[in-house]
């Protein structure tokens, strides 16, 4: 009877204190997703959701997201990702912002409101700056968030003309890029102080201060890379490419790593593009692919013996690269023509190359990689816009979101 009655307190006790614990731990994860991602707001039950339900459907939010000034009357549709971690990231569309700080399994409405999200640059998890538009306007303009993106104040960038692309290393130094020039800024986006490129550049990339990269246009012959070590007082040529056709270019670097995407002409919804690359600071380079299409034409530097294709084709368009460390570079892609995307992927800086394809409708896509193996995609979808991570450098996707 003793150890009967022991063993019963034993248990009342227990019981008492599991449930303490799981109120603790109920707490601290509340506490979790609102100090990671700033204020929440707009919140529904479902994106509290259980285990059962990680990762399904729209968490809920579709509703919430629609209350927003600049969401209603307009399909959701996700336009950008950047993710800090491989479990805390955001995901932008138009008029909204969304977050998870468990690897996608759940998501909170962060923002809705007026601004457009084009393209994000979170360098911590409170200040971030993004490119973003308002309805009824194509105007771009530079924004910045002090508070993980519940609110958002314009920045004045007087006398320059729109960013197309932004990359901040911390919530201070960042540089933006315009469509033929390159802007640094050292007091978080106040100021900012022009950098020199060489004429009829069409893309720009700076890895430091006094080393950079150049996409310049040469009317009747092609595509010059350029390189800089002296913070754009100089440049040098890196590479030539022929190509009858110059319709811009875009460029990424990280460590040693190069790439640059030159594009040829666009028709029937088809894309011909080139994708080069260079994995010891433009030194030497290698044509990776040029896809060549019916409706496009050829790609620049494309010769009778091509080199495949890049992902999602037919005709694939590009969205965005990813570079991780001094070799592994993702590409991801879009195909209007056949409703599909891709991605591809290269673990030694170009030397090799492999397409994937994303079992997903859509017509255009964007990537990001907080670690070699595990990333994250956006959709942009008439049917099935939604948001998928990877944890096998791409071979399969598992959606974490969608509308």
């Amino acid at each position: 009877m003793t150890i009967q009655t022991t063993n019963s307190t034993r248990n009342i006790k227990t019981n008492k204190m599991f449930k303490t614990w799981k109120r603790i731990g109920a707490v601290a994860l509340s506490l979790t997703l609102m100090w990671g991602l700033g204020p929440a707001h707009n919140l529904s039950d479902a994106s509290a959701a259980s285990s059962s339900s990680c990762g399904k459907a729209d968490h809920g939010l579709s509703s919430a997201l629609k209350k927003g000034s600049g969401v209603e009357g307009q399909k959701l549709q996700f336009t950008d990702i950047d993710f800090l971690s491989q479990t805390t990231g955001r995901a932008a569309g138009k008029g909204f912002l969304i977050g998870t700080s468990n690897a996608g399994c759940t998501w909170q409405s962060i923002y809705t409101g007026q601004w457009q999200f084009e393209q994000l640059s979170f360098p911590n998890n409170v200040t971030g700056y993004a490119l973003a538009g308002v309805k009824g306007s194509s105007a771009t303009y530079l924004i910045r968030t002090d508070d993980g993106g519940s609110h958002w104040k314009r920045l004045d960038t007087p006398g320059i003309t729109a960013f197309r692309h932004i990359d901040f290393s911390d919530k201070n130094n960042g540089y933006g890029y315009t469509y033929n020039g390159a802007y640094r800024t050292t007091d978080g986006g106040v100021t900012w102080t022009k950098r020199g490129t060489p004429a009829n550049t069409r893309a720009a990339t700076f890895v430091t201060e006094e080393l950079g990269y150049a996409v310049v246009v040469v009317p009747e012959a092609g595509y010059k890379l350029e390189k800089t070590i002296d913070g754009g007082k100089t440049w040098t040529t890196a590479l030539r490419v022929k190509s009858n056709t110059w319709n811009g270019a875009d460029l990424y670097a990280h460590g040693t790593q190069v790439w640059a995407v030159l594009y040829g002409d666009a028709g029937m919804s088809q894309q011909s593009y080139s994708l080069y690359a260079s994995g010891d600071q433009a030194k030497s380079w290698k044509q990776v692919f040029a896809q060549s299409t019916a409706g496009a034409g050829p790609a620049p530097g494309a010769t009778v013996d091509d080199k495949g294709t890049g992902p999602a084709n037919p005709g694939g368009h590009p969205g965005n690269m990813a570079l991780i460390g001094n070799q592994t570079a993702y590409l991801s892609a879009g195909s209007p023509a056949a409703d599909k995307i891709g991605i591809g992927r290269s673990y030694d800086a170009g030397s090799t190359w492999k397409n994937i394809e994303v079992k997903a409708e859509g017509y255009s896509s964007r990537i990001s990689f907080p670690a070699s193996k595990t990333g994250w995609l956006v959709v942009t979808s008439d049917n099935a816009p939604a948001v998928y991570e990877t944890t096998d450098g791409g071979n399969t996707w598992s959606p974490k979101i969608s509308f």
